[in-house]
């Protein structure tokens, strides 16, 4: 691990962050907060919100796919998403549902059509497996953004969505 100059968890609270912070809403996947994690890690991301039903470490199946990373990067639970997007907004974030609705932006589109957002931190919001993004969090939400898809399926898995979302906006 040395060799390919690997953080110590140490290194990792103490390095600076990407001003990002991933909310999840409802998510039931133990195995998809985990590998959320995981990417988050990856990227450096500052932290993760987990609200509602979504399960929250420590746990088996979420280490499982998280690998260490629930030690690593910052999390806190909220009762709701709501509560979630209106802290991190009073805390000067721009929040960002990321869901198919009417009013999204495409992601390829997003940063060229929004170059301000340099200037702040970022928070998306990635939805339930089944039901996507809460109406009432989209609705609080300062946009949406939706990732592309050409195919006959027209839904990504969360971890993939949330990595391809993160990848985006850290490069």
């Amino acid at each position: 691990m040395d060799e390919l100059g690997r953080k110590s968890v140490a290194d990792f609270k103490m390095a600076n962050k990407k001003p990002i912070v991933v909310v999840m809403d409802n998510i039931r996947s133990m195995h998809n907060v985990g590998s959320v994690f995981r990417t988050s890690d990856g990227f450096l991301i500052d932290g993760i919100c987990l609200c509602g039903f979504t399960p929250q470490p420590p746990h088996r199946d979420i280490h499982k796919t998280a690998l260490g990373a629930t030690e690593t990067v910052d999390w806190v639970y909220y009762e709701n998403t709501v509560n979630a997007v209106n802290d991190l907004k009073h805390r000067g974030y721009k929040v960002f549902a990321i869901e198919q609705t009417e009013g999204s932006v495409s992601l390829e589109k997003f940063k060229e059509l929004n170059p301000e957002l340099a200037l702040f931190p970022l928070a998306f919001v990635f939805g339930n497996e089944v039901d996507g993004v809460d109406e009432n969090v989209i609705a609080i939400c300062d946009g949406v953004i939706e990732i592309p898809q050409w195919g006959m399926k027209h839904s990504l898995n969360i971890s993939v969505a949330a990595a391809i979302v993160l990848w985006e906006f850290v490069r």
